[in-house]
C-alpha cells in the first residue's frame, strides 16, 4: 500500500498559494476582464493602442496630455455636500473640476491621500459642491471622422452600469461607446456628459460595426428608449455641447454626424424614432466651446 508524503503536499500548497499572490499583487488599477463571447472578435489588442499604434497616421495617444473643455451644466444648489459614484476611469482631479472644488477637499473628506486610484463604483463625499460641469478631454488624432448618435434602449442606465451589461455581453473592453449622456436616473444629472475608457485611452469602438464605423466614429449614446420617449432638453442640450466641442476639434462636417440608423449597411432603428437627427446637424451652427489645458 502506498502512503501520500504530507511534506509533497504541504510543498504543492505553497507552489499555488505563492502563484496566487503574485497575480493578485501584479494587478494594478486597471484590470482586464475576459469574456466568453467577444464582441466581433476575439479578445485581441484593439486596432489603435495607447501603448502602441498600429498606423503611422495616428499620431495621438492617450497619453498625450489633452485639451479639456469645461462647460456650464447646472447649479446643484450648493454649496451642499454631495455623494458621488465613480465611474470607469474618473480621476479625484475631474471630479474636483465636475464639482467646482479643489482636489484635496474630496482627500480630505474621504480619507485619501493624493494620487490614489479610485475603484469604479466607489462613493465620494463631495464636500461644498456648487455645479456639476462639463469636462471633456481632447485628444489629438486624425483617427475620428465621423460622430455616430446612439440610444441605450433602455429606461435608466449609466456609464459604471454600462460598461457592466456590455461586458456580460461580450464587448471586449466593456462599454462600447466612448461617451455617455445621462437621463438623471441612478445617481447621475440630468445632461451629465460621462467619458468611457474607450475614449480616455482613445480606442476603437464596440458600438456600429457596419461601414468599418467602430475604427473611425466617436460613438455617443443618450441613455433612453427613444422609440417610445423623447431625450430630456437636458439631454439634447449636452448632446448639441458634446457635438460642436467634437466636432471643431476634429473637424468633422455635420454630414458626418449620423444616426446609427443612417451608418449605410446598419439594421436598425437606433437612436431611436424620437430623436430629430436633422435638427440634431442644424444644431451645429455656432460657435464652437473654449478650451483649455489639463493637468
Amino acid at each position: 500500500m502506498r502512503y501520500f508524503r504530507p511534506a509533497t503536499r504541504f510543498r504543492q500548497i505553497f507552489i499555488f498559494t505563492f502563484l496566487g499572490l503574485l497575480l493578485t499583487f501584479g494587478a494594478g488599477c486597471e484590470t482586464t476582464t475576459p469574456y466568453s463571447n467577444p464582441y466581433i472578435q476575439p479578445p485581441q489588442p484593439p486596432a489603435y493602442s495607447p501603448q502602441q499604434s498600429t498606423s503611422p497616421s495616428r499620431a495621438a495617444t492617450a497619453s498625450t496630455k489633452p485639451k479639456v473643455v469645461e462647460g456650464s451644466m447646472t447649479y446643484v444648489g450648493g454649496p451642499k455636500e454631495v455623494i458621488h459614484e465613480v465611474g470607469p476611469l474618473e480621476t479625484v482631479w475631474r471630479i474636483s473640476r465636475m464639482y467646482g472644488v479643489t482636489a484635496d477637499s474630496i482627500y480630505k473628506a474621504n480619507g485619501l491621500h493624493s494620487g490614489v486610484c479610485l475603484k469604479e463604483g466607489q462613493r465620494l463625499t463631495i464636500p461644498n459642491a456648487r455645479m456639476l460641469r462639463h469636462v471633456v478631454n481632447l485628444y489629438r488624432s486624425s483617427q475620428w471622422r465621423y460622430i455616430i448618435i446612439h440610444h441605450t434602449a433602455t429606461w435608466k442606465g449609466n456609464a459604471k452600469a454600462i460598461n457592466a451589461s456590455h461586458g456580460d455581453r461580450g464587448f471586449w473592453n466593456g462599454l462600447g461607446y466612448h461617451f455617455i449622456i445621462d437621463n438623471g436616473t441612478m445617481g447621475k444629472g440630468d445632461g451629465q456628459i460621462e467619458m468611457s475608457p474607450r475614449w480616455i485611452r482613445q480606442q476603437e469602438g464596440a458600438h456600429c460595426k457596419a461601414s468599418g464605423m467602430n475604427d473611425k466614429s466617436i460613438g455617443i449614446a443618450l441613455v433612453g428608449n427613444f422609440n417610445i420617449e423623447a431625450p430630456t432638453p437636458n439631454q439634447l442640450q449636452s448632446l448639441t455641447y458634446l457635438l460642436k466641442t467634437l466636432s471643431a476639434y476634429y473637424n468633422i462636417p455635420s454630414t458626418n454626424v449620423l444616426g446609427h440608423r443612417e451608418v449605410e449597411g446598419a439594421k436598425t432603428e437606433c437612436p431611436g424614432n424620437n430623436v430629430n437627427l436633422l435638427s440634431v446637424r442644424q444644431s451645429l451652427a455656432g460657435t464652437s466651446p473654449r478650451k483649455r489645458t489639463a493637468r
